[in-house]
Protein backbone atom coordinates (compact mmCIF):
# COMPACT_ATOMS: atom_id res chain seq x y z
CA UNK A 1 0.00 0.00 0.00
CA UNK A 2 2.94 2.46 0.91
CA UNK A 3 3.47 2.81 -2.91
CA UNK A 4 -0.09 3.89 -3.95
CA UNK A 5 -0.61 7.64 -4.91
CA UNK A 6 -3.05 9.34 -3.59
CA UNK A 7 -5.24 11.06 -6.59
CA UNK A 8 -7.21 14.37 -6.18
CA UNK A 9 -11.22 13.66 -6.75
CA UNK A 10 -11.49 13.41 -10.14
CA UNK A 11 -8.96 10.98 -10.26
CA UNK A 12 -9.85 8.93 -7.50
CA UNK A 13 -13.73 8.69 -9.26
CA UNK A 14 -11.58 7.70 -12.35
CA UNK A 15 -9.10 4.83 -10.87
CA UNK A 16 -11.99 2.68 -9.03
CA UNK A 17 -14.63 2.99 -11.68
CA UNK A 18 -12.35 1.49 -14.10
CA UNK A 19 -11.59 -1.33 -11.50
CA UNK A 20 -14.76 -1.81 -11.16
CA UNK A 21 -15.52 -2.31 -14.36
CA UNK A 22 -12.78 -4.51 -14.98
CA UNK A 23 -13.75 -6.34 -12.21
CA UNK A 24 -17.59 -6.91 -12.95
CA UNK A 25 -16.73 -7.69 -16.70
CA UNK A 26 -14.40 -10.68 -15.68
CA UNK A 27 -17.06 -11.96 -12.95
CA UNK A 28 -19.35 -12.24 -15.98
CA UNK A 29 -16.90 -13.76 -18.44
CA UNK A 30 -14.78 -15.95 -16.43
CA UNK A 31 -17.27 -18.07 -14.94
CA UNK A 32 -18.53 -19.07 -18.44
CA UNK A 33 -15.32 -20.03 -19.44
CA UNK A 34 -13.92 -21.68 -16.84
CA UNK A 35 -17.43 -24.03 -15.88
CA UNK A 36 -16.08 -26.42 -18.31
CA UNK A 37 -13.15 -27.49 -16.22
CA UNK A 38 -14.41 -28.05 -13.23
CA UNK A 39 -17.09 -28.20 -10.78
CA UNK A 40 -18.61 -25.13 -9.24
CA UNK A 41 -16.34 -24.28 -5.97
CA UNK A 42 -13.83 -24.73 -8.63
CA UNK A 43 -15.35 -22.18 -11.28
CA UNK A 44 -16.40 -19.97 -8.49
CA UNK A 45 -12.74 -19.40 -6.66
CA UNK A 46 -10.47 -19.71 -10.10
CA UNK A 47 -12.95 -16.97 -11.81
CA UNK A 48 -12.78 -14.46 -8.73
CA UNK A 49 -9.46 -14.84 -8.78
CA UNK A 50 -8.71 -14.33 -12.76
CA UNK A 51 -11.20 -11.15 -12.50
CA UNK A 52 -9.70 -10.24 -9.57
CA UNK A 53 -6.09 -10.30 -11.33
CA UNK A 54 -7.26 -8.82 -14.66
CA UNK A 55 -8.50 -5.54 -12.61
CA UNK A 56 -6.09 -5.15 -10.31
CA UNK A 57 -3.24 -5.92 -13.15
CA UNK A 58 -4.81 -3.57 -15.84
CA UNK A 59 -5.51 -0.41 -13.30
CA UNK A 60 -2.85 -0.78 -11.89
CA UNK A 61 -0.31 -1.00 -14.75
CA UNK A 62 -2.13 2.33 -16.06
CA UNK A 63 -1.77 4.77 -13.00
CA UNK A 64 0.79 2.93 -11.25
CA UNK A 65 4.31 1.30 -11.54
CA UNK A 66 2.64 -2.32 -12.27
CA UNK A 67 4.57 -3.55 -9.32
CA UNK A 68 2.76 -6.47 -6.70
CA UNK A 69 3.86 -3.95 -3.72
CA UNK A 70 0.99 -1.49 -6.03
CA UNK A 71 -1.72 -3.79 -5.10
CA UNK A 72 -0.46 -5.08 -1.74
CA UNK A 73 1.54 -8.29 -2.49
CA UNK A 74 5.11 -6.65 -1.92
CA UNK A 75 7.36 -9.08 -0.65
CA UNK A 76 9.21 -7.09 2.98
CA UNK A 77 10.30 -9.13 5.88
CA UNK A 78 7.26 -9.31 7.31
CA UNK A 79 5.38 -10.97 4.69
CA UNK A 80 5.54 -14.34 5.30
CA UNK A 81 5.38 -13.60 9.06
CA UNK A 82 2.11 -12.16 8.60
CA UNK A 83 0.56 -14.70 6.07
CA UNK A 84 2.18 -17.76 8.47
CA UNK A 85 0.28 -15.61 11.52
CA UNK A 86 -3.30 -15.26 10.00
CA UNK A 87 -3.75 -18.82 8.21
CA UNK A 88 -2.39 -19.58 12.18
CA UNK A 89 -5.18 -17.73 13.23
CA UNK A 90 -7.60 -18.95 10.92
CA UNK A 91 -7.08 -22.31 11.25
CA UNK A 92 -7.35 -21.85 15.06
CA UNK A 93 -10.41 -20.18 14.91
CA UNK A 94 -12.37 -23.23 13.44
CA UNK A 95 -10.84 -25.61 15.85
CA UNK A 96 -12.49 -23.05 18.14
CA UNK A 97 -16.05 -22.90 16.92
CA UNK A 98 -15.72 -26.96 16.35
CA UNK A 99 -14.35 -28.18 19.21
CA UNK A 100 -16.23 -26.20 22.04
CA UNK A 101 -19.69 -27.84 20.37
CA UNK A 102 -18.29 -31.21 20.17
CA UNK A 103 -16.81 -31.47 23.84
CA UNK A 104 -20.79 -29.83 24.66
CA UNK A 105 -22.49 -32.49 22.89
CA UNK A 106 -24.15 -29.73 20.93
CA UNK A 107 -22.43 -31.87 17.39
CA UNK A 108 -20.44 -34.89 16.60
CA UNK A 109 -18.62 -35.98 13.67
CA UNK A 110 -20.54 -38.78 11.05
CA UNK A 111 -19.07 -40.61 8.53
CA UNK A 112 -21.00 -39.73 4.52
CA UNK A 113 -22.37 -42.35 2.96
CA UNK A 114 -20.22 -40.85 -0.45
CA UNK A 115 -16.67 -42.16 0.73
CA UNK A 116 -14.07 -40.24 -1.02
CA UNK A 117 -11.81 -42.65 -2.56
CA UNK A 118 -8.55 -40.52 -2.15
CA UNK A 119 -9.29 -38.02 0.14
CA UNK A 120 -5.71 -37.24 0.80
CA UNK A 121 -5.63 -35.75 -2.88
CA UNK A 122 -9.00 -34.11 -3.05
CA UNK A 123 -8.04 -32.14 -0.43
CA UNK A 124 -4.79 -30.85 -1.87
CA UNK A 125 -6.66 -30.78 -5.13
CA UNK A 126 -9.84 -28.38 -3.18
CA UNK A 127 -6.74 -26.62 -1.02
CA UNK A 128 -5.19 -24.95 -3.77
CA UNK A 129 -8.88 -24.24 -4.98
CA UNK A 130 -9.20 -22.28 -1.79
CA UNK A 131 -6.02 -20.63 -1.76
CA UNK A 132 -6.70 -18.91 -5.42
CA UNK A 133 -10.20 -18.11 -3.72
CA UNK A 134 -8.81 -16.64 -0.92
CA UNK A 135 -6.76 -14.71 -2.71
CA UNK A 136 -9.15 -13.65 -5.23
CA UNK A 137 -11.08 -12.52 -2.61
CA UNK A 138 -9.20 -10.62 -1.38
CA UNK A 139 -7.65 -8.49 -4.63
CA UNK A 140 -11.28 -8.21 -5.49
CA UNK A 141 -12.35 -6.69 -2.49
CA UNK A 142 -9.22 -5.31 -0.68
CA UNK A 143 -6.58 -5.10 -3.61
CA UNK A 144 -5.78 -1.97 -5.63
CA UNK A 145 -8.93 -0.14 -5.33
CA UNK A 146 -9.57 -0.49 -1.66
CA UNK A 147 -6.07 0.79 -0.94
CA UNK A 148 -6.59 3.59 -3.07
CA UNK A 149 -9.40 4.52 -1.53
CA UNK A 150 -8.82 3.93 2.35
CA UNK A 151 -5.88 6.10 1.84
CA UNK A 152 -8.12 8.93 0.35
CA UNK A 153 -11.08 8.33 2.51
CA UNK A 154 -9.78 7.18 5.81
CA UNK A 155 -10.19 3.37 7.04
CA UNK A 156 -13.95 3.60 8.79
CA UNK A 157 -15.00 5.40 5.76
CA UNK A 158 -13.70 2.14 3.41
CA UNK A 159 -14.09 -0.60 5.29
CA UNK A 160 -17.75 -0.61 6.77
CA UNK A 161 -18.89 -0.26 3.13
CA UNK A 162 -16.59 -2.48 1.25
CA UNK A 163 -17.44 -4.82 4.07
CA UNK A 164 -21.30 -4.56 3.19
CA UNK A 165 -20.82 -5.30 -0.27
CA UNK A 166 -18.32 -8.11 0.21
CA UNK A 167 -21.39 -9.39 2.71
CA UNK A 168 -23.76 -9.49 0.17
CA UNK A 169 -22.11 -10.59 -2.52
CA UNK A 170 -22.23 -13.81 -0.72
CA UNK A 171 -26.07 -13.67 -0.23
CA UNK A 172 -25.68 -16.03 -4.32
CA UNK A 173 -24.40 -18.61 -2.14
CA UNK A 174 -26.52 -22.22 -1.25
CA UNK A 175 -28.39 -22.03 1.96
CA UNK A 176 -27.34 -18.60 2.88
CA UNK A 177 -28.95 -16.77 6.07
CA UNK A 178 -29.33 -13.35 7.59
CA UNK A 179 -27.02 -14.27 10.05
CA UNK A 180 -24.65 -15.60 7.62
CA UNK A 181 -24.55 -12.55 5.69
CA UNK A 182 -23.86 -10.29 8.86
CA UNK A 183 -21.02 -12.56 10.04
CA UNK A 184 -19.31 -12.11 6.26
CA UNK A 185 -19.84 -8.70 6.72
CA UNK A 186 -18.14 -8.90 9.88
CA UNK A 187 -15.19 -10.92 8.45
CA UNK A 188 -14.96 -7.82 6.08
CA UNK A 189 -14.75 -6.08 8.50
CA UNK A 190 -11.63 -7.44 9.82
CA UNK A 191 -9.73 -8.28 6.92
CA UNK A 192 -10.40 -4.74 5.79
CA UNK A 193 -8.68 -3.70 9.30
CA UNK A 194 -5.88 -6.55 8.98
CA UNK A 195 -4.60 -4.43 5.45
CA UNK A 196 -5.54 -1.25 6.73
CA UNK A 197 -2.98 -2.24 9.90
CA UNK A 198 -0.09 -3.73 7.90
CA UNK A 199 -0.79 -1.96 4.88
CA UNK A 200 -0.60 -5.39 2.73
CA UNK A 201 -2.48 -8.19 1.63
CA UNK A 202 -0.41 -10.80 3.22
CA UNK A 203 -2.01 -11.11 6.44
CA UNK A 204 -5.87 -10.83 5.32
CA UNK A 205 -5.01 -13.61 2.63
CA UNK A 206 -3.50 -15.80 5.61
CA UNK A 207 -7.00 -15.55 7.61
CA UNK A 208 -9.25 -16.16 4.95
CA UNK A 209 -7.09 -19.06 3.70
CA UNK A 210 -6.52 -20.25 7.03
CA UNK A 211 -10.36 -20.40 7.83
CA UNK A 212 -11.71 -21.47 4.40
CA UNK A 213 -9.13 -24.06 4.15
CA UNK A 214 -9.72 -25.77 7.75
CA UNK A 215 -14.01 -25.93 7.32
CA UNK A 216 -14.08 -28.68 5.07
CA UNK A 217 -11.54 -30.33 6.28
CA UNK A 218 -13.21 -30.31 9.95
CA UNK A 219 -16.89 -31.65 8.31
CA UNK A 220 -18.65 -27.94 7.97
CA UNK A 221 -20.03 -26.37 4.97
CA UNK A 222 -18.05 -23.27 3.48
CA UNK A 223 -20.00 -20.34 2.61
CA UNK A 224 -23.08 -23.01 1.49
CA UNK A 225 -20.90 -25.31 -0.26
CA UNK A 226 -20.17 -28.94 0.59
CA UNK A 227 -17.14 -30.12 -0.27
CA UNK A 228 -16.58 -33.42 1.70
CA UNK A 229 -13.05 -33.89 1.06
CA UNK A 230 -12.34 -36.15 4.29
CA UNK A 231 -15.33 -38.63 3.89
CA UNK A 232 -17.09 -37.16 7.64
CA UNK A 233 -19.41 -34.14 7.96
CA UNK A 234 -19.90 -32.50 11.32
CA UNK A 235 -23.79 -33.09 12.04
CA UNK A 236 -25.48 -30.79 14.82
CA UNK A 237 -28.01 -31.46 17.45
CA UNK A 238 -28.66 -27.61 18.07
CA UNK A 239 -30.66 -25.04 16.34
CA UNK A 240 -29.76 -23.37 13.21
CA UNK A 241 -28.46 -20.25 15.60
CA UNK A 242 -25.49 -22.37 16.42
CA UNK A 243 -25.18 -24.70 13.93
CA UNK A 244 -25.55 -22.40 10.92
CA UNK A 245 -27.52 -24.81 8.78
CA UNK A 246 -26.73 -25.66 5.54
CA UNK A 247 -24.63 -22.43 5.11
CA UNK A 248 -22.35 -23.87 7.47
CA UNK A 249 -20.54 -22.75 10.58
CA UNK A 250 -20.12 -19.19 9.24
CA UNK A 251 -23.85 -18.73 9.39
CA UNK A 252 -23.55 -19.30 13.43
CA UNK A 253 -23.34 -17.26 16.44
CA UNK A 254 -19.87 -19.12 17.17
CA UNK A 255 -18.68 -17.54 13.95
CA UNK A 256 -19.91 -14.19 14.93
CA UNK A 257 -18.33 -14.00 18.61
CA UNK A 258 -15.24 -15.98 16.64
CA UNK A 259 -14.66 -12.85 14.61
CA UNK A 260 -15.05 -10.71 17.50
CA UNK A 261 -12.37 -12.38 19.79
CA UNK A 262 -9.66 -12.71 16.48
CA UNK A 263 -9.99 -8.69 15.94
CA UNK A 264 -8.50 -8.13 19.90
CA UNK A 265 -6.00 -10.79 18.98
CA UNK A 266 -4.57 -9.24 15.58
CA UNK A 267 -4.63 -6.23 17.90
CA UNK A 268 -2.37 -7.27 20.08
CA UNK A 269 -0.34 -9.54 17.75
CA UNK A 270 0.27 -7.62 14.50
CA UNK A 271 1.60 -3.88 14.68
CA UNK A 272 0.29 -0.93 13.12
CA UNK A 273 2.29 -0.54 10.24
CA UNK A 274 3.19 3.32 9.32
CA UNK A 275 2.64 4.41 5.40
CA UNK A 276 5.92 5.59 3.59
CA UNK A 277 5.73 7.49 0.82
Amino acid sequence: MNSVAVPDKQGLILRVGLYILFAWIGLLLFPAMMLPLGGIVVTSTLSTFAAAAVANAVVVRIYERGRLADVGLGGTPSSGREFLTGAAAGVTAVVCVVVVPLALRMANFQRTPAVVEHPWAAFAFSGAAIFFGAMGEELLFRGYAFQLLIRSLGPFATILPTSVIFGLMHSWNPNATALGIFNTVAWGILLGYAVWRTKALWLPIGLHFGWNVALPLLGSNLSGFTMGVTGYTLQWNVGVLWSGGGYGIEGSLLTTGIVVALFFVLRRLIPQTEVTE
